[in-house]
Parts: C-alpha cells; sequence; structure tokens
C-alpha cells in the first residue's frame, strides 16, 4: 500500500464512484497531484451495493446532460484504461399509464433528442415486440431509450481508479480522514495516517458527507434512506430468450406504480420505490455506526409486497423465479433529490461531490463537472440543479432533510408538475402578513423555505393537491390569475414577497470595486439599476438590482433562491484588503410589490413621499408610523411601486396600504400572476432565461454592456463574441393556436425539420390573451416576423418571433406614468 503524501493540490475524501471519477477527470485536466482518500476499501459506502442502472432519462436538462456524458464515458472506458467492464447497455422501456405521464414522455424525449440521443415514445405493439414477456393492461405506451443499461459498480470504480492513477494521481484505502484544520490558504487533512496538506479538499463521502462536512463547519443537507432490491433465480423461458436472441431484455421501468425490472443474468432485479419507505440514522435511537463498510440493514419484505405483486401482474415469469438475494442498502438523499457538485458553501476552497442518490448513473457526469469546478471555477453546463448553494442553512434542519427524503423517495419517479407544490417540509419561513394573505385566500408555495402566494382562490375553488397534477394550463387557479392580472392591468395588485436576497456594500472604494464586477454601470445615488455579472468567458453569472444609497453604499438585491450563490460570487471576487465590506441584511427586510395604474392614489393616501420621482428612483418614507424604502420599479410591468420595510414593521404597512386600496381596487395577487406579467414584459428569470448556458449577449443583454469602460469581468470574451457575430439570441415568441398547454423550460424550437434553438420559459399572457414563450433562437431566424415551430409535448406549434421589445406596453409608456 502506498503511503500517506505529506502534500498534494486536491484532496478527495471518499472512495465510491463519484469520488474516483472526480479524481479521474481532474487527472485527465492535467491536476495529477491530487489524493483520494478512503477510509475503507473503495466501494465500501453505497457504491458496492449499487444497482448499476445507468438511464440518461431525466426531465431536468443538465442532469440529462450529465447522465447522457456519463452513457458515453463509460462505452469506451474499459478499452481507454485497460481494465475490463460488464456494461450491457440493453435499452430501456418506461411505461406510461397516463395520458399525463406521456405527456412527460414527449418533453424529455424533445430534451434528448436536442443533446444528441434517440429516445422515442412507442405504443402498446412496440412495447410488446421489444418485451414479450409484458403484459399491457392499463398501458398507454413507453419511453424507449437505446442507452439505457447496467453496469458493473465496483469494476467502473476500479476502471476509474485505474485509469488516475495511471495519469499520477493517488489513492489510500483505508485510511480514515478524522479531522481538517485551515492554516494560512492551505487545508491540513487529518488521517490515521499523519497529515497531508493541499490547496483544495472535495467531500465525496457520499452517505458519511453529513459526518465529514462537520469537520469544516458545513451542514450538509442530506438524510439516508434505505433501499431494497430483490434479485430473483433463473427463469427458463428466460434464458431461452435470451440465449436466441444473443442479448438481454430492455430495463424494464413501471414508473407509475413505481419500481424496475432488470434482467441479471438469466434471473430479474425488482427495485421498487416504495411510499412506506424507511429512513435510517435519523436519532439519537438509531445513531449511524462508526463503519458500515460492506454492511447491509435487515430485509424488510414486507415494504415490497405490493410492488411484487404488480410487476408479477406486469410479467408473469417473474412469478415463477424463485427469491435468490435481498439487498437492503443506505443510500443519501438531499431534500429535491439532486446531489451536491460544486463549492461548499462558507468555506474556502473546498468542493462538494456527494449525496447521489443515482451515482453510478451520474458519476461520470459528475467527477467531469467537479473537476470543471476545481480546474476552470466554472462548468460547462449550467449545474444549478446540483449546485450546493441552492439550499440555505434552513434546509439542514434534520426533520426537514428527513421530510423532504422519504417524500422524494417515495415519489422518485413522480412527475413534475409545473404548479404542484410538494406538500413535505413546509412553513419553514413565514412572512410576518403570512396569516393575514392566508386569510385572503392564498395557496403557497416555498421559494428558498419562504412560503409565498402562488395564487388566491375564492369559495369553491378546487385547492386540493390533485388538481395540480397537470401539464395543462386551465387547472382552478387559471382564472383567478387572470383575474389577478386585470387587476394589476386596471386598478392595483399587491403582492406579498418575503425573502429577497439583500446585501449592503459599504465602504471606501465599494463602487469601484463593484464597477469592475458588472458588464454596466453603477446607478448613481438615488438612483436603483439592474446590474449583469458575467464569468471570465462572458456568460450570465447573475443579475441584481443595485440600490445606491451614497457614493459608497449600495444595497444589492437578488431573487431569494440566490442568496447564498450571489453572496459567495461577490464575496469570493473581493479583494483581501478591501476597505468596504458585503453584509447579509436578508433576516432584516421584507417586501411587498404594489403595482397598478392607481398604486399612486393609494401611497399618497398613506404616506407624505414624493410620489411624483421619476422611474428607477428610491426614497425613505413613513407609513403607519413606520419606516419605509419606496423603490420605483415593477417587475409587473405597470406603474408600480416595491415597498421595503423591516420584518417587524411589515404587518402594520400592510394592513394600511390594504385599507387604503380597497376604495381604488386593491387586489391581492401572487407568484403566478407574477410571472404572467413578467413574460408580456420580457423580464428574463433567474436560472431560466439568464443562466451560465449563455452570455449576456446571447440573453439580449447588451444594452447593460458599457464598452467603453476600462475593463469588467468578461469583457474581453463578449469582445470576441461580438467581433464574430452571436450564434443564438434571446427572443420573444408568440406561440399560435397552442393547444391546452404552454411551452415549458426547454421546449425545442424547428425550422425546417432542423433544430433552432430551444425556450427558457413559458405561460400565458393574459394582458396580451396570447401564449408567450421566452428562448434562444439561431441568430440568422431571430428576425421579427420569422416563423418557427416550438415542440410542446410532443406537437409542434407556429411561434412568431416578435419585436425585440415588450409585448403590453411596448414603450414603457405605464410602467414611467
Amino acid at each position: 500500500m502506498a503511503g500517506l503524501p505529506t502534500t498534494a493540490r486536491v484532496v478527495i475524501i471518499g472512495g465510491g464512484v463519484v469520488g474516483t471519477s472526480s479524481l479521474y477527470h481532474l487527472a485527465k485536466a492535467g491536476w495529477t497531484d491530487c489524493v483520494l482518500l478512503e477510509k475503507n476499501e473503495l466501494t465500501s459506502g453505497s457504491t458496492w451495493h449499487a444497482a448499476g442502472n445507468v438511464p440518461t432519462f431525466s426531465s431536468s436538462w443538465s442532469l440529462m446532460n450529465m447522465q447522457r456524458y456519463s452513457t458515453e464515458l463509460y462505452r469506451g472506458l474499459a478499452d481507454e484504461v485497460s481494465y475490463p467492464m460488464n456494461y450491457h447497455v440493453t435499452g430501456s422501456l418506461r411505461l406510461a399509464h397516463t395520458v399525463e405521464r406521456m405527456q412527460e414522455f414527449q418533453r424529455a424525449k424533445g430534451m434528448g433528442r436536442y443533446q444528441g440521443m434517440d429516445i422515442d415514445v412507442v405504443g402498446l405493439d412496440e412495447i410488446k415486440r421489444r418485451y414479450p414477456f409484458i403484459e399491457t393492461h392499463e398501458l398507454k405506451g413507453a419511453l424507449y431509450d437505446p442507452s439505457d443499461g447496467d453496469i458493473d459498480p465496483a469494476q467502473l470504480t476500479q476502471a476509474l481508479a485505474k485509469g488516475a492513477r495511471d495519469m499520477g494521481a493517488k489513492i489510500i484505502r483505508f485510511c480514515p480522514v478524522t479531522g481538517v484544520r485551515r492554516e494560512k490558504d492551505e487545508w491540513v487533512v487529518e488521517t490515521a495516517q499523519g497529515e497531508i496538506r493541499c490547496e483544495i479538499v472535495v467531500n465525496a463521502a457520499g452517505y458519511r458527507a453529513a459526518e465529514v462536512g462537520r469537520m469544516f463547519g458545513r451542514n450538509v443537507p442530506m438524510m439516508v434512506m434505505s433501499h431494497q432490491y430483490i434479485l430473483f433465480e433463473e427463469i427458463p423461458e428466460l434464458a431461452a430468450w435470451s440465449k436466441e436472441q444473443g442479448r438481454k431484455l430492455p430495463l424494464l421501468r413501471d414508473v407509475d406504480t413505481s419500481y424496475y425490472l432488470r434482467q441479471e443474468k438469466n434471473g430479474m432485479n425488482l427495485g421498487p420505490y416504495e411510499r412506506n419507505c424507511r429512513a435510517h440514522w435519523v436519532g439519537h435511537n438509531d445513531p449511524m455506526p462508526d463503519d458500515f463498510s460492506f454492511q447491509l440493514f435487515p430485509d424488510d419484505l414486507d415494504r415490497l409486497e405490493n410492488y411484487l405483486a404488480d410487476a408479477v401482474a406486469r410479467v408473469p415469469i417473474l412469478g415463477t423465479a424463485g427469491l435468490s438475494k435481498v439487498i437492503n442498502g443506505p443510500i443519501p438523499y438531499a431534500p429535491d433529490g439532486n446531489p451536491l457538485i460544486g463549492p461548499m458553501p462558507g468555506v474556502p476552497n473546498a468542493f462538494e461531490a456527494c449525496v447521489f442518490t443515482f451515482g453510478i448513473a451520474q458519476g461520470g457526469g459528475a467527477g467531469k463537472v467537479l473537476a470543471e469546478w476545481v480546474t476552470e471555477g466554472q462548468t460547462e453546463w449550467d449545474m444549478w440543479s446540483c449546485d450546493p448553494r441552492r439550499f440555505t442553512s434552513f434546509a439542514s434542519a434534520p426533520d426537514y432533510c428527513v421530510a423532504k427524503g422519504m417524500e422524494i423517495y417515495g415519489n422518485e419517479y413522480a412527475i413534475q408538475f409545473p404548479r404542484h407544490a410538494w406538500p413535505a417540509g413546509r412553513d419553514r419561513k413565514l412572512s410576518p402578513i403570512h396569516d393575514r394573505i392566508k386569510a385572503l385566500g392564498a395557496c403557497f408555495d416555498a421559494y428558498n423555505g419562504w412560503e409565498r402566494a402562488t395564487w388566491y382562490a375564492q369559495a369553491g375553488d378546487d385547492v386540493s393537491e390533485a388538481a395540480t397534477l397537470t401539464f395543462r394550463r386551465d387547472g382552478p387557479w387559471q382564472h383567478r390569475v387572470r383575474e389577478e392580472c386585470l387587476a394589476v392591468r386596471d386598478a392595483a395588485g399587491i403582492l406579498d414577497l418575503p425573502g429577497f436576497s439583500r446585501f449592503n456594500l459599504d465602504g471606501p472604494g465599494a463602487a469601484e470595486w463593484l464597477s469592475q464586477q458588472i458588464t454596466g454601470l453603477v446607478p448613481k445615488p438615488g438612483r436603483i439599476g439592474l446590474v449583469y455579472f458575467a464569468d471570465d468567458k462572458g456568460r450570465i453569472v447573475t443579475e441584481m438590482s443595485v440600490v445606491r444609497h451614497e457614493e459608497n453604499l449600495m444595497t444589492l438585491i437578488t431573487a431569494a433562491v440566490a442568496q447564498w450563490h450571489d453572496f459567495e460570487w461577490l464575496k469570493s471576487r473581493m479583494p483581501r484588503d478591501a476597505t468596504f465590506k458585503l453584509i447579509d441584511r436578508t433576516e432584516e427586510y421584507s417586501t411587498q410589490i404594489l403595482a397598478g395604474p392607481n398604486s399612486r392614489k393609494i401611497l399618497a393616501d398613506v404616506c407624505a413621499a414624493d410620489l411624483a420621482l421619476s422611474w428607477l428612483t428610491h426614497q425613505e418614507t413613513t407609513i403607519a408610523g413606520r419606516w419605509a424604502r419606496l423603490v420605483r420599479v415593477s417587475f409587473a410591468g405597470e406603474l408600480g411601486w416595491e415597498i421595503h420595510t423591516r420584518v417587524d414593521d411589515t404587518a402594520a404597512i400592510f394592513d394600511t396600504v390594504w385599507a387604503a386600496g380597497r376604495k381604488h381596487g386593491l387586489k391581492p395577487f401572487g407568484m403566478y400572476a407574477l410571472d404572467s406579467l413578467r413574460l408580456e414584459k420580457g423580464y428574463r428569470a433567474w436560472k431560466g432565461d439568464l443562466s451560465s448556458d449563455y452570455s449576456i449577449l446571447q440573453g439580449g443583454l447588451e444594452r447593460f454592456v458599457k464598452w467603453d469602460k476600462p475593463e469588467f469581468r468578461g469583457k474581453a470574451a463578449l469582445l470576441s463574441e461580438k467581433q464574430q457575430g452571436v450564434r443564438k439570441r434571446f427572443v420573444t415568441l408568440v406561440v399560435e393556436n397552442s393547444g391546452d398547454c404552454d411551452a415549458p423550460y426547454m421546449s425545442t424550437l424547428w425550422h425546417d425539420g432542423r433544430i433552432v434553438g430551444e425556450t427558457t420559459s413559458g405561460g400565458w399572457g393574459h394582458r396580451v390573451d396570447k401564449s408567450i414563450a421566452l428562448g434562444m433562437l439561431r441568430a440568422d431566424l431571430t428576425e421579427p416576423g420569422t416563423a418557427v415551430e416550438v415542440e410542446i409535448f410532443g406537437e409542434r406549434f407556429k411561434a412568431v418571433v416578435q419585436n425585440d421589445e415588450p409585448l403590453w406596453d411596448p414603450k414603457n409608456e405605464r410602467l414611467r406614468a
């Protein structure tokens, strides 16, 4: 066994498939001075008992990218590193019992085709042809993925390890990490074999990631589930068929029932995701053992009885087989079921690549992403879906993690409907007026834990969870959302918006430094401006509103979900000897949006502010004797103000504005209405329309670029792109005769039978009575009036490129009134 080096550039903690893939990809990037530490033997955590399925399917664009990359890597890995692997590319059939499931499959097919995969949606005859042992009762069809299959997890891990070693990286087994400490600009990793100093540490400890995280002072948002699968003895009919065909059956997933069924040699492997699931290691009475290497939980087959019965009815030959073995092992879950890949929040030069529920399928792509984060500080694909900073501190509460993990596990294959709010782990962060707006009929969803009203129901409206399980626009909320939008158009609306992320930038040199970070100009004192941050490649990192109070005192406001991401982006780029400070003030303030042509009249009744001040100004005032800041902006696209208040004063100010507004037609509105209103104005949404998948120029944001500034981050890349020509551009599309659904994120755009772009968001505009899609389109097709097609759940609809201006109030006359 190799001895522990005293130094390394990167130390990876954890020797499962993700840890070894990270090491392998770092070495491929030229970072060979890297060491992986494993407390036992490689694969001794969740990897050794993993079933080894390798799907590409996902409803997430970034996860699909990552899983697709894994399949491509695994196909050639054995030859590349000279290590034999059992990798069976069998294809898969994902069964649909409902129309909604078929819609989900059609969307996945479109995304997959865009990524170059030959995914298809097939009917009952094709299901039977590909899987002759199946009964097709109650089925509508299936998704066929020819790239799906299974791989031996241990062989895969050892192949990645060999490839990394061959390039010069080191792996130290049986070397548990006992602690870490920071000395100057280095990490000192303490182990049972001694200490190793390094620049960067990666937590790839799988289901032990929380334990490792605590060494850094980091509370990792995760829990551990018990997942069982059953291996069956040989089935003669299956053995005969495989011998005759020379191949295995496609992997079968009955996702509406919630299990997979895979041929294992000439037997079968049944893996349910049961709703009567069980969490492990969740309290003092059930502590995580010091070592659980190569161990399993006791069998708990009673939980699987219904799923087994269903599988036997679906594939009757399964009922003739004897049970061979039950595998019941730990798998980690984050509160949304996605892994954690990226910078460790609040910890310098530390990264996470952990909490993988589908580590084998995602391991190859995860190593690529992690290596990019470490070596380049950015990733090829926008990976917000996996960024550890998507969760803030509330999400690490053990009861929250357990509730969400069990909910995700029990609904592992659930369709992600756009209007469905998952019920577990709710009411974590409440607005000061939560009870007031709830009494007005508010229905809620969580945004970084903050409960916000999505729409306001009235007596007789169907507010059941079941009513939200649809892709159709005409759910019970639709006519209420329309009423809310028209109230904002014709009178006034008020939206409670707790949780805006806000940071104070204060001190000598603050404005000059901020100017170097953004593409445009810092607004003048007394003004507010929208600013954009680019990375070194000119890609969109984030947008913020800058409220400038004094020469070097500003408040930066950004999305609720962006709190940790944006704060760290700023903090990590401040000079060490900065004479200014960045302070997170998010928890101290709340916000209400007052918008509509009567909003000035309402404010005139409750305060003495100068309401003639122009658009993009701000001022302090008092309402009900309490301090407030009025900011003359409106994401709703009407005359309006944001009312910023201290949390403790919010209720009193809301009550006063609400009482004054009733005679002016004031109504509450929710996030669904706001989304409709902003689409009509072409306003971009963070991590949909605004993501690092696109450059500032592609995003149609050149008006926010001040080219004559001496320097700003991303300037060289943007100048080069401008000179060479932008290949695709942001457009607003009106979808004609769009049917029952609006275009979801990443719907494919077509022209003359070719893929020419994708949507970034979509919905119904109630002021213009049209289906709207925002998207990225090949540059030569962005002339207004150009007709393309948008694929919405498998159907193509005509979509027309609009002028580069808002659909509603194109000259912003109402906004500036």
